[in-house]
């Protein structure tokens, strides 16, 4: 057996439980900026499971704008991390959003870069994973209510509804998921290529 048969699911592991801490930070400051209810079940988990690290974090990070800003610099550091552990085990490449970044051969500055690219595909991603799954839930269970379906609305809602203003409902169906999911997609898209770009200068 080559050398990747633990490589490789050893690296799926710390993606994804590095993948999953930041996701849980980032949710943390958008549930912040958009004044989620702080008192629903799964605001009040991501706090306490992200509080730990924030604390001494904040500080030596003011906020800015009344936004969490040492939320920001978490994400950024665990991510660094992700990195340097993802470059010791010999992996060159990470995927960002359907880009390669080259983490093995970029300098600390464009892994700083790289770590951006990131944090802008994470934040697109759970915007645009808020709006499927609100979509899939009108069709499964129209009308119900419960704390994930609450969380789902207040994130999908910014999105949604300059969208609703100019695109009315059609004949009872409402477009506006559609053109939100792709907008989104399509702002990643842009977005990342030119930030991974840029790391490999560096």
């Amino acid at each position: 057996m080559g050398s990747n048969y633990l490589t490789s699911p050893l690296l799926l592991v710390i993606n994804t439980l590095f993948d999953l801490y930041v996701l849980l930070v980032m949710l943390r400051f958008i549930f912040q900026m958009l004044r989620a209810d702080f008192y629903n079940p799964i605001s009040h988990f991501v706090v306490r499971a992200t509080t730990p690290p924030l604390k001494p974090l904040r500080k030596i990070i003011p906020g800015i704008g009344g936004q969490d800003m040492a939320a920001l610099v978490l994400c950024l550091l665990i991510l660094m991390i992700k990195y340097f552990i993802i470059r010791a085990m010999g992996a060159g490449v990470i995927d960002i959003g359907n880009v390669l970044a080259p983490v093995a051969k970029a300098s600390i500055g464009g892994l700083i870069i790289i770590g951006l690219a990131d944090m802008v595909a994470t934040f697109i991603n759970i915007f645009l994973f808020a709006i499927i799954i609100q979509v899939i839930l009108s069709w499964v269970n129209p009308g119900a209510y419960n704390p994930a379906i609450s969380l789902i609305n207040t994130v999908s809602r910014p999105v949604m509804r300059p969208i609703q203003r100019f695109i009315p409902p059609l004949g009872g169906l409402d477009l506006s998921p559609l053109f939100a999911t792709l907008g989104l997609m399509v702002i990643k898209m842009l977005a990342i290529p030119p930030i991974i770009f840029l790391a490999s200068k560096l």
